[in-house]
């Protein structure tokens, strides 16, 4: 039974008993209020001992409520900015011709590997070795005739300016047969770096000139992730800073250094040009997508909570933690935290919680300053 249906009951009691004592007539009601009074007093006294006894200010047995706690320990917090990069080669070279013509000759295919200076193709040349030809033929003439010339003039028969005639007749033909070979070299491909094969786009009879590419040269013995960083950190990237570099595509995640920092500004994506070293390996491939994290910040003696167990007042923010006074009982209360750097949903404590605290991280919504708990 109730303690308010017990306390209704007893006054009724009184009632009846002060009718009957007055012999069925009209109660006196001062008599009555102070015989009510007094009941209500007696009853209320014996209610709060009964609430004492059972210990729960409503009448229901007290429940203690069950948390999860987190003892805080220094650790190692980094701050990262990530930005999406690609794999590039240092020498990734596409080869063209230094003259346009026609192509008669294609030595390479797709994955050769070649070394710098090897013959990749070759560009018709009939005509320029006809010309060649002719320009030679004319000048075993001109160098018959300026010997000619000179043997004359030796003898003192003939003119100064006959002599001189066939011997610039004869240089003139002399410098345009170099001028026709050093023509004529340029017909021939070759490879301006050592490496790989790649992408060959011409054939045999297809047009080249210069500026069109017959194929592609990667040497992917010297390989590098490069990435555009915003301009917002150019204050925070340094060279030599540690970078973690993860490969979707491989499920591979390795780390290395920041070895070039660009000192321009792009001015249309106000981005700046970062790269890293990569060791050589036959799984990485040119324009691969890479996901470069470079740490901007860190602290190797750092306390961190998740972001989700930081509480908001007007006084500012705070988290709530068990200050133990049982094996397993605490006290619950309110700790004032000031946050530094977060990353991935941690929080860097700059001040508020040191070792050793314990942090309510389950059911902390549930409990208030100053409540008993148990863990």
């Amino acid at each position: 039974m109730k303690n308010k249906d017990l306390l209704q009951i007893l006054i009724f009691g009184t009632v009846v008993a002060l009718l009957s004592a007055c012999g069925g007539g009209t109660p006196d009601p001062a008599v009555q209020l102070a015989a009510l009074k007094d009941q209500k007093a007696q009853i209320e006294a014996e209610i709060a001992a009964l609430e004492k006894a059972v210990g729960n200010t409503n009448g229901a047995e007290r429940r203690v409520k069950v948390v999860g706690l987190s003892e805080m320990n220094p650790t190692v917090f980094r701050h990262y900015i990530d930005l999406q990069g690609r794999v590039d080669a240092e020498e990734n070279v596409a080869v063209t011709a230094k003259i346009p013509g026609t192509l008669t000759r294609v030595l390479v295919k797709n994955g050769d590997q070649v070394k710098k200076g090897q013959l990749l193709a070759q560009v018709d040349d009939g005509v320029m070795l006809k010309s060649l030809a002719e320009l030679e033929s004319q000048l075993k003439t001109a160098e018959d005739i300026y010997n000619r010339q000179k043997g004359l003039w030796e003898q003192k028969i003939g003119t100064e300016v006959q002599f001189i005639q066939a011997k610039s007749q004869k240089e003139s033909l002399e410098n345009a047969i170099a001028t026709m070979k050093e023509n004529w070299g340029q017909t021939k491909i070759y490879a301006p770096i050592s490496g790989t094969v790649d992408m060959v786009i011409l054939k045999i009879g297809q047009a080249i000139s210069p500026g069109m590419p017959l194929c592609n040269i990667i040497n992917l013995s010297q390989l590098k992730v490069v990435g555009n960083v915003t301009e917002a950190y150019a204050a925070k990237v340094r060279k030599g800073d540690q970078v973690t570099v993860f490969f979707p595509d491989l499920k591979r995640e390795i780390s290395t250094r920041v070895t070039y920092v660009s000192k321009t500004i792009d001015p249309n994506t106000r981005t700046f040009a970062v790269e890293c070293a990569l060791p050589s390996s036959p799984d990485y491939r040119a324009n691969m997508v890479a996901v470069m994290k470079i740490i901007d910040y860190q602290n190797p003696n750092a306390i961190v909570v998740p972001v989700n167990l930081i509480q908001t007042a007007e006084d500012g923010d705070f988290v709530m933690v068990a200050e133990k006074n049982g094996e397993k009982q605490a006290t619950a209360k309110k700790a004032a935290v000031k946050q530094g750097s977060n990353y991935n949903g941690m929080v860097e404590i700059a001040s508020g919680l040191k070792k050793g605290d314990f942090v309510i991280s389950t059911g902390f919504q549930d409990v208030n300053n100053g409540e008993t708990i148990a863990f």
